[in-house]
């Protein structure tokens, strides 16, 4: 029987048929303008998009916002395991280690999600956010002080990343070796450079810090996760453990860029660094909603094809949410975003990100230092000569170059 064709379709151009023409979301060209790009997926396509997230790995992108809803609701049809997949894909494709297997909540589905998610969210109930508040703040203000009398600096190389990197170690009680060589692997994952190796290289990282708080138990995420009745071994330790890294090193780190970006060159945001009327919380809803730190993500498997929005969806083949063209369907985009938090950069369903309050959090407060010790901070090139790093996942700036007048250090209570 012929698969039903989506209306504004050809016949052999939807997802179903992998010899048809896929949009590639690896490319320069996708990185540097992907709304642009999202708006003529969704025209040609409607909400499920043929793609190809590295060469000659298919997928299907959604970007409707009641389609990504139907499927992040129904993990019954749509699970997060992707071992039946993987089993076609060679070591070194460099998506591979961000979509296989792993023993963690992120990529299973049925008892066994529940199982590594009740553990995440155990050792994340513990955290004490008051006290977040002082780390983000010890952290943030010798960094702010290293480059302050500059009048110039970098500020994912010099601000973000390492902030981000030091308070993700502090959740986990990781030493800042490890956690260097954590976040180092990632990087590499994240931007498909020598993806295998990196994979490796992560595991060993993890594997250290785990033999470490076995010897030294301490208040932190990972005694937690290896005290919980959940009887956590080893493997499966490693795997919570490198969700945390990739989360919370990478993704806040870009989140904060983002959100400075957005804040540094929309008017609206802009003047409030001197008094607008918009506030830091305002312009990180609105980064989540335009430019999340995963534009594209929320992978699913369905175990056999499936009929969606009258498109025929293959068995087996990931599926990708696009939180950004998600948030942007113009069948529900609102007029002011800016106090509308229905966006889908945490996901829903059983996979919504367990750690949205310590996110928060962070980046607000991250942002909020910064922009208090250098009020007058302002780019440092035009907001056009931005380049953004290719990916079929994250959306994340090379750079972010900014100016200020020079000021003193900040004092260190």
């Amino acid at each position: 029987m012929t698969a039903p064709q989506h209306p504004t379709r050809t016949a052999g151009h939807t997802p179903i048929d992998t010899d048809g023409p896929r949009v590639p979301l690896y490319t320069e060209e996708f990185a540097a303008d992907p709304h642009r790009a999202y708006r003529q997926m969704r025209d040609q396509y409607g909400s499920l998009v043929p793609v190809d997230l590295a060469p000659g790995v298919p997928g299907t992108l959604v970007v409707g916002y009641r389609t990504a809803l139907r499927i992040l609701n129904d993990p019954d049809h749509f699970p997060a395991d992707s071992r039946i997949w993987q089993q076609d894909i060679p070591a070194d494709c460099p998506v591979r280690p961000m979509l296989e297997w792993r023993p963690c909540a992120v990529r299973t589905a049925g008892v066994e999600h529940l199982r590594y998610r009740q553990a995440t969210v155990a050792g994340l109930d513990k955290v004490d956010l008051f006290a977040l508040h002082g780390t983000v703040e010890r952290i943030a203000i010798p960094l702010i002080n290293s480059f302050c009398e500059a009048g110039t600096a970098e500020l994912i190389e010099q601000y973000a990343y390492p902030l981000t990197f030091d308070v993700v170690n502090a959740l986990l009680g990781c030493p800042r070796e490890i956690g260097q060589r954590a976040a180092q692997a990632i990087h590499s994952i994240l931007d498909g450079e020598h993806a295998d190796q990196a994979n490796a290289e992560l595991a060993q990282a993890m594997f250290d810090l785990i033999r470490l708080k076995r010897a030294e138990p301490a208040d932190d995420i990972t005694t937690r996760l290896l005290q919980h009745p959940a009887g956590l071994d080893d493997m499966e330790m490693i795997h919570q453990l490198l969700t945390f890294y990739g989360a919370g090193i990478e993704h806040q780190q870009n989140l904060i860029i983002n959100t400075l970006r957005i804040m540094l060159t929309d008017d609206r945001f802009a003047g409030d660094l001197i008094g607008g009327s918009l506030s830091t919380r305002d312009a990180l809803d609105e980064a989540l909603f335009i430019d999340p730190p995963m534009h594209n993500f929320c992978v699913s498997f369905p175990r056999q094809p499936i009929l969606i929005e009258n498109i025929w969806l293959p068995a087996n083949q990931p599926v990708v949410i696009s939180m950004a063209a998600c948030n942007n369907d113009p069948a529900i985009t609102a007029d002011n975003q800016t106090v509308n938090r229905s966006h889908l950069s945490w996901s829903v369903g059983v996979h919504a990100c367990p750690a949205r309050s310590v996110a928060y959090l962070v980046v607000q407060d991250a942002i909020d230092q910064l922009l208090d010790a250098l009020a007058e901070i302002r780019l440092a090139i035009p907001a056009e000569e931005l380049t953004w790093r290719p990916g079929p996942f994250h959306r994340a700036l090379a750079s972010l170059p900014v100016v200020f007048p020079k000021s003193p250090p900040l004092h260190i209570a």
